[in-house]
Order: C-alpha cells, then sequence, then structure tokens
C-alpha cells in the first residue's frame, strides 16, 4: 500500500519540476526579450542624444564663426573709413611701413 502512495508523490514531483522547467524557460525567454527591448531603446535613446550634441556643437560653431566673420567684415569697414577720410596719410604711412618691412627683409 505504501508503494502506490510514494509512486503518486514520485510523480507529483516530478510533475512539478517539468513544470518548474517550463516556468524557469518562459521567464528566461520574458527576460531576454525584455532586455533587447530595454537595449534597443536605450540605443535609440544614445542616438538621439548624439545627434543633439552634435547639433548643439554646430550651432556653437556657426555662431562663432559668424561673429568672427561679422568683426572681421567691421574691422575692414573701419580701415576702409579711415583710409577715406585721410587718404595723404595713409598712403605715406603704408609707404613707411614698406620701407620698414623692406629695410627688414634686407637684413
Amino acid at each position: 500500500m505504501e508503494a502506490k502512495p510514494a509512486q503518486s508523490e514520485y510523480d507529483q514531483v516530478r510533475d512539478d519540476l517539468r513544470m518548474l522547467r517550463e516556468d524557469l524557460a518562459r521567464l528566461s525567454k520574458s527576460v531576454a526579450d525584455n532586455q533587447k527591448g530595454n537595449i534597443s531603446s536605450l540605443r535609440d535613446e544614445i542616438r538621439r542624444e548624439s545627434r543633439e550634441a552634435f547639433d548643439r556643437v554646430r550651432q556653437t560653431g556657426d555662431e562663432a564663426l559668424n561673429s568672427a566673420r561679422n568683426a572681421g567684415e567691421k574691422a575692414v569697414h573701419d580701415v576702409e573709413h579711415k583710409i577715406e577720410e585721410r587718404p595723404f596719410l595713409s598712403i605715406i604711412i603704408m609707404f613707411l611701413a614698406g620701407l620698414l618691412v623692406g629695410k627688414l627683409l634686407d637684413r
């Protein structure tokens, strides 16, 4: 009589182990799928933030370039204005600067 209860307990344990294996397989698959989704969303977020950082750097570079261009144009305009105010003095200064550079290069 005791053989039947032992056999049924053995069968019950065997069925429980089989169900546990199936549950563990489903859980592993679920975790793996969830991690794939997390990796994909993380990759997309990194890609988006990289693009935003690149755009910010490009915008800062464009602003610096425009600022330098404006400063250069202002300097050229100021020099042109000074030459227009005193053309004779400007010619003399350029002549003297040329002589000075010529003397320095002769040495």
